[in-house]
């Protein structure tokens, strides 16, 4: 019987430009449709960190050029714009490997909002960069009148950084639950989701933030009652000692040892960390859920059991 499974796409499954994500995409939908094939019910959720940049960088440049006619646009606006480009090319690729197949399937992507803490420490601390460069006094600037708070970034100029709170529910869920009840094939999620705040009444605002799509898509495969989370990344599995001599990969991962490897510094933040903590996190919430990290083109493969790193109780 299938299983239905959530899938965290990064970066290296989009390209960081137009021309490369059109040809990435390709190579994506076949890994996806290999599971789909297998009777599996799937859900795609990705990344977007070169997307969002180069939306936010040109919103910047569009604002430079006439200030009293372009207002800056606002991240969550922009993280919007990238769900909408990366999932049509997403889904038109997934929809055409689909049917080359002959697999009849709806493939839709629906904007995802996804609910922030606002008292989340993060937002005391923001620490993730974002956007174009800036000089000293294009920066200062921006800290008087918007209110950004900027990093020096290695020598390069000045950037504006954010926070990056966790994921606290899915907005959307139910039409991506629906959606998927349904025989089609979903991608939500996008870049980690829009994040947003509950304000008064119904209402949802906004949040200058940028979410983990590892976290966020934890959160979504949790909502879903999902069996399975996949986070496919850049390398085969995940490592101890990586990148010295004694490097070890990891066929299987227990909770007890995801911890100590997290405690001990095994896993560089910003990089794998976070999709331990991630798949650790979706292991840990229900008894029989499985969490996989591998290659893009080892999905297959690793959910039959045959490479990857599994996380499980």
């Amino acid at each position: 019987m299938g299983k239905k499974i959530v899938i965290a796409l990064g970066g290296n499954a989009l390209g960081n430009n137009l021309p490369e994500q059109m040809v990435a995409v390709k190579q994506t939908s076949k890994a996806i449709a290999d599971l789909i094939e297998e009777g599996h019910e799937v859900i795609v959720a990705h990344g977007n960190g070169p997307q969002v940049g180069m939306i936010q960088a040109a919103m910047t440049e569009l604002t430079r050029s006439n200030p009293e006619k372009y207002i800056p646009c606002p991240l969550s606006v922009c993280v919007a714009m990238s769900q909408g480009y990366i999932g049509y090319d997403l889904q038109n690729a997934l929809r055409e490997e689909l049917l080359d197949r002959g697999i009849n399937k709806g493939v839709a992507t629906v904007l995802t909002q996804v609910i922030v803490d606002p008292e989340d420490p993060a937002f005391k601390n923001p620490t993730k960069p974002i956007g174009s460069f800036m000089t000293k006094e294009e920066a200062d600037k921006m800290v008087a009148e918007r209110g950004y708070q900027v990093v020096e970034d290695a020598g390069r100029g000045y950037r504006r950084v954010v926070a990056s709170p966790k994921p606290q529910e899915i907005a959307e869920i139910e039409t991506v639950k629906a959606l998927a009840d349904a025989g089609h094939v979903v991608v939500a999620c996008g870049g980690g989701g829009i994040p947003v705040f509950k304000t008064e009444g119904h209402h949802l605002k906004g949040a200058a933030a940028v979410v983990d799509k590892d976290f966020a898509s934890c959160v979504m495969a949790q909502q879903l009652d999902a069996d399975c989370l996949i986070i496919l990344t850049a390398v085969e599995k995940v490592a101890i000692h990586f990148g010295k001599p004694d490097v070890k990969w990891l066929d299987e991962l227990t909770p007890a040892e995801a911890e100590k490897y997290i405690a001990d510094g095994e896993f560089a933040p910003g990089s794998m960390l976070p999709k331990v903590q991630a798949a650790l996190q979706f292991a840990q919430s229900k008894p029989g859920r499985t969490a996989l990290i591998t290659l893009l083109e080892k999905a297959k493969d690793g959910v039959a059991g045959k490479t990857g790193t599994k996380i499980h109780q």
